[in-house]
């Protein structure tokens, strides 16, 4: 159930926790500007420096334990390398123009890097490029379209509004959206409900 409360979102500069911040939604432009405004590191995506901010607001640390995770071991040159069916996946992997020609060359020009498909590449260091080009078949056999990951919330709202309302366009969707981005959220997600049309 969506809070439909009087509250005015707050200034970023004025909030004192991590959960507060979280509440509200937050353009990335207006997380960097705060991230350089006190100082931590504002260049990762937009839910990387949400959740900086969050953290220091609430230990005063100016970075995440993930900030620390170990570089890739693996020195391969995605963009330069011969890539063959026997090329290992590794740990460094990268999409890159090369990758993708390899993938043409294997499977014809109608290939397409999809969500999907490179989520699996990142997970699945150790296998070849010939199970990429296995598993990519597969997908692809079986229609599987990429789950819009949890932090997209403007796509999946438009997925679901448009899902509800077919005869109602990207302008009526804009305007809902700037009015439902606009309330607080307990767990931070701005989802689509059909009372949101009242708004």
């Amino acid at each position: 159930m969506t809070n439909r409360s009087n509250e005015m979102r707050p200034e970023i500069a004025a909030i004192t926790s991590g959960a507060e911040l979280k509440r509200w939604y937050w353009l990335k432009d207006e997380l960097a500007a705060e991230a350089k405004r006190i100082a931590l590191k504002s260049s990762d995506g937009k839910f990387s420096i949400l959740d900086r901010i969050a953290h220091y607001l609430d230990t005063g640390e100016r970075s995440l334990p993930s900030d620390n995770k170990p570089s890739p071991k693996s020195k391969f040159d995605w963009h330069s390398a011969i890539l063959t069916p026997e090329t290992i996946i590794t740990d460094s992997y990268k999409n890159s123009q090369n990758v993708r020609r390899f993938f043409r060359a294997q499977i014809g020009e109608q290939f397409k890097i999809t969500i999907g498909f490179m989520d699996w590449l990142k997970l699945n260091a150790g296998a070849t490029l010939a199970d990429a080009v296995t598993e990519y078949q597969r997908m692809t056999v079986a229609g599987e379209r990429a789950p819009i990951c949890d932090h997209n919330q403007f796509n999946q709202f438009t997925v679901d509004f448009l899902r509800d309302n077919p005869n109602d366009g990207m302008s009526e969707l804009r305007r809902v959206w700037a009015l439902k981005r606009a309330l607080p959220s307990e767990d931070g997600r701005h989802v689509y409900e059909r009372s949101d049309l009242e708004l």
